[in-house]
């Protein structure tokens, strides 16, 4: 039995093989899925519909099973935070830093050959796409 909220296999298989250093993807539903991330990374397709599930309630779940050390997010071209910042970094911690990156950027990092995991959601909010990297377990 787990003792964390995740439960998908295909996510937990992806997180076994990946380590401290590697990266998880998680997408909004207007993210170029198939050609915005790293074609070897594991692909995981959560977007059932519009709307679900939230990037945010993927990323809540993710927080149980790893450490996550680092994240980047995309923001505007105009510049400015994306909206869903303060809920990102209210959600990793403060010892977490985010990173903003340029929409451009952002999808060149998504296609780095870091990225072990790429999950797509529904999110439907502006610029709620995440770039974690996992962290080492402490002792």
């Amino acid at each position: 039995m787990l003792r964390y909220t995740l439960t998908h296999p295909g996510i937990i298989g992806a997180l076994a093989a990946a380590g401290h250093g590697s990266q998880v993807l998680v997408m909004d539903g207007n993210y170029p899925h198939s050609t915005g991330s790293n074609p070897a990374a594991e692909r995981v397709h959560l977007n059932l519909r519009a709307g679900y599930p939230l990037v945010t309630d993927v990323l809540e779940t993710l927080l149980t099973a790893i450490p996550v050390e680092a994240a980047s997010v995309m923001g505007p071209d105009e510049g400015g935070d994306p909206p869903l910042l303060g809920e990102f970094a209210a959600l990793l911690g403060p010892d977490v830093t985010v990173t903003r990156l340029a929409r451009q950027d952002f999808y060149a990092a998504g296609r780095g050959r870091d990225v072990a995991l790429a999950i797509a959601t529904g999110e439907q909010r502006w610029y709620a796409n995440l770039l974690l990297t996992i962290g080492a377990l402490a002792d």
